[in-house]
């Protein structure tokens, strides 16, 4: 019985989900550590992200018996119902909230519940099933962990938690064009309009490409604007250039593309692994923060 209600909520992208929202904490804690804020931001959060997961497996039940990477899911096979999936995501989600609501701040909870309303309310319910736009959309919200546990450490939005936000949300694009290069067959049969499918091949290897630089240039703006020192700068040149040659070899004549795009996607998680650990550990102290956003 319990192991149902734990893959409705997807581990995997909660146990994701902890690294960088670690990362972000640390990042903004600057060495002084608050262990119990910490601990319920981390998990309040991951409560949160099994809430929506968990609701979005009720709602993708239709589309998940198509694919063959999901036909398996509880939701599917009526090992558990969808009105139990549903309510268990509500009871994780209230329990989620009511920890970021009394151990954090206003700002924290705000970025949790806007992740929270795009991933269920907009990528969910329409943008994944209408739009090719539906990636970007999703990766608002992906990119939200990490500011979270940012907003929680430091009480606000500040430049240091805009990078954080869309750095993480550039990521995820090559991350999910790979996917669905390599998942090409199950997006298409489940009429799902990803790139690689709506748009074709061609495009998506464009995209990820351009994704991959531009991750690499934002991602030097944490050592650039003094958060973080030469370690991150070091390692964020070194993944993000890997990355980006990786990427580029998809151009080669003859190449297995599946193959390709698994690469892509494994080291797409290397990078980001890297890089929430080395801003945890290689933070600044920032003497004067030159965009502060007023209100939040």
């Amino acid at each position: 019985m319990f192991e149902r209600y734990l893959q409705v909520t997807k581990p995997g992208i909660i146990m994701g989900n902890l690294i960088s929202v670690a990362g972000g904490f640390f990042l903004a804690s600057r060495g002084e550590i608050d262990w119990m804020l910490m601990l319920a931001t981390v998990i309040g959060l991951s409560l949160v992200v099994a809430s929506g997961c968990a609701i979005n497996n009720y709602i993708d039940r239709d589309i998940d018996a198509k694919m063959q990477r999901t036909r398996n899911r509880v939701t599917v096979t009526g090992e558990m119902s969808g009105k139990a999936a549903f309510a268990h995501g509500i009871v994780l989600g209230i329990v989620g909230f009511g920890l970021l609501a009394y151990f954090t701040n206003p700002v924290a909870l705000f970025f949790g519940a806007f992740g929270y309303v795009v991933y269920v309310g907009l990528y969910t319910l329409y943008f994944k099933r209408k739009s090719v736009y539906g990636t970007f959309v999703g990766s608002l919200s992906g990119a939200v962990p990490p500011v979270v546990g940012y907003c929680a450490a430091a009480g606000q939005f500040d430049t240091g938690a805009a990078i954080l936000l869309v750095m993480f949300c550039i990521w995820q694009m090559p991350h999910s064009y790979a996917i669905a290069i390599f998942r090409y067959k199950d997006y298409e049969a489940a009429n799902i309009p990803v790139l690689p499918v709506a748009e074709g091949l061609s495009k998506a290897k464009r995209h990820i490409v351009l994704h991959i630089a531009a991750f690499a240039i934002v991602a030097a703006l944490l050592p650039l604007t003094g958060y973080v020192g030469i370690g991150f700068m070091v390692v964020a040149l070194a993944t993000s250039l890997w990355w980006l040659a990786m990427a580029l070899r998809g151009y080669r004549t003859g190449i297995d593309i599946n193959g390709w795009a698994r690469q892509v996607f494994v080291f797409s998680i290397i990078t980001i692994t890297a890089l929430s650990v080395t801003m945890a550990l290689d933070f600044r102290v920032v003497s004067s923060d030159w965009l502060v956003f007023a209100g939040l």
